[in-house]
C-alpha cells in the first residue's frame, strides 16, 4: 500500500471517548504529517480553525457540538477539506444527514486501523493530487499539498513567510498580487513597502532573477514565461 501521500497531510481527529480516542491516534498518527485530537465538537471546532488540517476525522455521536453539525461548519469555512464521520449507526437517516452535511465518507465502526489508512490513502488520492501541483513556468512547480516549491524535481528551501508568499502568487497567476494583499497575506502585522522588496529580493536569489515581476506602483505576480532566461 502507498502511503507517501499521507505524509504530506495535517489530520484532526475528534473523539469523545478517550480509550477510543487514544487506541486510535495510537495506531495511525505516525503514518501523518501531523496528527490532532479532539475530545469534542467545539474543541474540535477550534483547533481546525487554529490548525487547518487537510482530514477531519470525527465520531458522529458527540456531547456539546456532534459529528454532523461539525461536518457542516467546517464545510461552510472549508469546502476542500476531507471529512470522515465514524459511527455505529447504520440507519438510512444517519446516513442522509452525513450526505446533507457534506461528509465525504461514512465508517461504520469498528475500525480497523490498515484498513482505515488504505481509505484515507484513496479518499485522499483522489481529492489531494489531481490538482495539487501548479506548474509556474520555467520548470517550476508549486506543491499545495505539500506547500513546497519546485524546480526540475529538486525542492527549493524557503522560509515558512516566503511559502505562504509564493502559495498566494500561486493562487492568482492570471492576475497579480497587490502590496496591500501581500501584507495581509504574510505579515500579521503592517510592514512597509521597503521590507517587502527586501522580502522579495531573498526569493530571487534562492530562485531566478525574473521568477517573480514587479508591477510598478501596484504589487507582484509569478513571471511564467522565462524559460529562456538564465539564472544571474
Amino acid at each position: 500500500m502507498t502511503q507517501s501521500i499521507l505524509k504530506k497531510l495535517t489530520v484532526l481527529y475528534v473523539e469523545d471517548e478517550e480509550n477510543i480516542r487514544k487506541t486510535l491516534t495510537k495506531a495511525i498518527e505516525d503514518e501523518f504529517k501531523l496528527f490532532f485530537t479532539a475530545g469534542d465538537g467545539n474543541e474540535g471546532l477550534k483547533k481546525f480553525k487554529k490548525y487547518k488540517p487537510d482530514i477531519v476525522i470525527t465520531d458522529l455521536l458527540m456531547p456539546i457540538k456532534d459529528g454532523l453539525s461539525l461536518a457542516r461548519d467546517i464545510k461552510a469555512m472549508s469546502k476542500d477539506t476531507l471529512i470522515i464521520v465514524l459511527s455505529a449507526f447504520s440507519e438510512k437517516e444517519k446516513l442522509l444527514g452525513a450526505i446533507d452535511a457534506g461528509v465525504d465518507k461514512y465508517v461504520i465502526k469498528p475500525v480497523y486501523p490498515d484498513e482505515f489508512l488504505l481509505l484515507i490513502t484513496n479518499l485522499a488520492q483522489q481529492r489531494f493530487t489531481s490538482n495539487n501541483i501548479i506548474n509556474l513556468g520555467g520548470g517550476y512547480e508549486f506543491d499545495k499539498n505539500g506547500r513546497v516549491l519546485i524546480k526540475n524535481g529538486q525542492t527549493i528551501t524557503l522560509t515558512k513567510k516566503e511559502i505562504a508568499f509564493i502559495a498566494f502568487l500561486a493562487d492568482n497567476l492570471d492576475s497579480f498580487a497587490l502590496h496591500e494583499d501581500i501584507k495581509r497575506c504574510v505579515w500579521s502585522k503592517n510592514t512597509s513597502d521597503a521590507a517587502i522588496r527586501t522580502f522579495v529580493k531573498r526569493i530571487r536569489e534562492k530562485t531566478d532573477k525574473d521568477f517573480i515581476k514587479n508591477i510598478p506602483a501596484l504589487g507582484y505576480k509569478i513571471f511564467t514565461n522565462y524559460e529562456n532566461h538564465e539564472k544571474p
